[in-house]
């Protein structure tokens, strides 16, 4: 029987970079097929080929023995090949069944014919044990009913093959086990699964195959019989696997970041954070753990002051800065690492140097009030670079040609060389590969050691449980627990974000 893909000498370049270099990939039908590497390694560039979203410069594609040339997701989609990108595209103000048939609307003669739509869905959703609520509004969904949303919308349009790019980011570890449940209905139902993730765990949990690809070469296919994550990570970086694991606890007497009563209203003046006390001493780690939308945001934003309190305070060494400006917080001393380096870390198409000057241009080694010291700034870019392993050719290239480890390296070390009391880290290592992954933690520690208070938000539970001195779990915008790192799982705490484990008020 002929392979569902076959993808034969696949190269793509770009200037100054060979993304895919004559990579090959075979993916039997009705498999679970892993595929591994660090970022940069090429695996979203040959499965944007894959899926006919940019052509290949050599090399050819097979689907079931028959080779194909697609020029647009669409020839790909007909071919029966579907993807769930990591960033859910869904529209909120939709329902589930508005957002599932979008762009392929069956027709009752000018009508959208909702019924057979409806009739066709439940269907899909009941073979596979897919089920939500038709006619939820998709805002009203958690990450993972979206994410199942995302699956059925792939497989309303009758795809046979499944590409699922980074699908655990976002989810806790009992979402983690039920999408898992889901691949494998997926699987017992015929359908062949490419699956790209980072958490090697999880490669190891639920693939039947696993290639790994290095510096846009295939380094490896491997049955899943006998491998480890240490073999995993030898083969896509070369190293032991990392771990976040902090022993000596480096935490003092002095306060750095004091909240309290802190609520923060809507637009429609309800409250999305309330009443949240919150006290971090320098040289240590405060971890927030929660499923995404139960106010994390809200309290970042707060502390940042891009959103007004309603009520409490800020304190920040003992000054409070409750009304202050962004400008004026950050000059005070607060780093921070957005959630999403894109569009709230880095200007893309601007180079390295000018990116290394953000949210501190008014102050030195960038510049002053009222103009930038262009060679400042590049000093201290260069400075960046060659501490915080910034891998780029030279300063002036743009952010956008840097791969996502070395984009957050340099956030992190541009925050970090500013010498803040406080960092507030979201999500450092999201999308991040097992190399950047362990550079950025190793970063993270030596700041904590030196006396820095940071405020960690990130979903890999393992992270939070690693790096911090105390945990906290928010859930609809409240603290409903204050535990310690050393006493709970990753699965204890997924327990807890959800709702399934109580503790009162933290």
């Amino acid at each position: 029987m002929a392979a569902a893909i076959e993808l034969v000498g696949i190269t793509k370049r770009f200037p100054g970079v060979i993304a895919n270099d004559n990579v090959n990939l075979t993916v039997q039908k009705g498999e679970i097929h892993a595929i591994c590497g660090e970022n940069g390694a090429g695996k979203s560039t040959l499965m944007k080929i894959l899926y006919g979203m940019q052509p290949a410069d050599e090399g050819t594609m097979s689907v079931y023995g028959e080779e194909v040339n697609f020029s647009s997701p669409t020839d790909a989609i007909d071919k029966g090949i579907g993807m769930v990108h990591q960033h859910f595209m869904l529209a909120d103000n939709l329902t589930v069944l508005e957002n599932v048939i979008l762009g392929a609307e069956p027709t009752n003669g000018v009508r959208i014919d909702f019924g057979s739509a409806r009739k066709k869905l439940q269907a899909v959703a009941n073979e596979y044990g897919l089920n939500v609520d038709l006619d939820e509004l998709v805002e009203t969904l958690e990450v993972g009913e979206r994410q199942r949303v995302e699956i059925i919308k792939v497989l309303y349009r009758d795809a046979e093959i499944l590409i699922l790019d980074e699908p655990t980011a976002v989810l806790v570890p009992q979402e983690v086990e039920a999408l898992f449940e889901n691949m494998r209905e997926l699987k017992a139902g015929g359908a062949t699964i490419l699956f790209i993730d980072h958490k090697l765990d999880e490669v190891l949990e639920i693939s039947d195959r696993i290639t790994v690809i290095r510096h846009g070469k295939t380094v490896a296919t491997l049955d899943n019989d006998g491998v480890t994550a240490h073999d995993l990570a030898e083969l896509m970086v070369g190293s032991e696997l990392p771990t976040p694991d902090t022993t000596e606890s480096t935490v003092t007497d002095v306060v750095a970041l004091d909240v309290k009563g802190l609520t923060v209203l809507d637009e429609d003046r309800r409250p999305v954070i309330e009443n949240i006390n919150l006290s971090i001493h320098k040289g240590e780690i405060v971890g927030i753990a929660g499923v995404e939308g139960n106010g994390q945001g809200e309290l970042v934003d707060a502390i940042m002051g891009t959103v007004h309190a309603h009520e409490g305070s800020i304190a920040l060494l003992g000054k409070d800065i409750t009304h202050e400006s962004v400008r004026h917080r950050r000059e005070a001393g607060i780093g921070y690492v957005p959630e999403d380096r894109h569009h709230e870390g880095l200007l893309l198409e601007a180079p390295l140097w000018e990116n290394a000057a953000l949210g501190h241009q008014t102050q030195a080694p960038y510049g002053g009030r009222w103009f930038i010291n262009r060679q400042g700034a590049r000093d201290q870019t260069e400075a960046i670079r060659s501490e915080f392993d910034v891998r780029t050719p030279n300063i002036d290239v743009s952010a956008h040609a840097l791969s996502g480890g070395n984009q957050q390296k340099l956030i992190i070390g541009r925050e970090l060389t500013a010498n803040p009391s406080l960092l507030i880290a979201s999500h450092p290592t999201r999308g991040i590969d097992v190399g950047a992954q362990a550079a950025v933690w190793d970063q993270l520690r030596s700041a904590r050691a030196d006396g820095l208070a940071t405020l960690l938000i990130s979903a890999d539970l393992d992270e939070l449980i690693g790096l911090s001195d105390v945990l906290i779990v928010m859930l609809r915008g409240v603290f409903v627990a204050r535990l310690n790192p050393g006493d709970v799982t990753p699965r204890d705490l997924g327990a807890y974000m959800t709702g399934a484990a109580t503790q009162g008020a933290a």
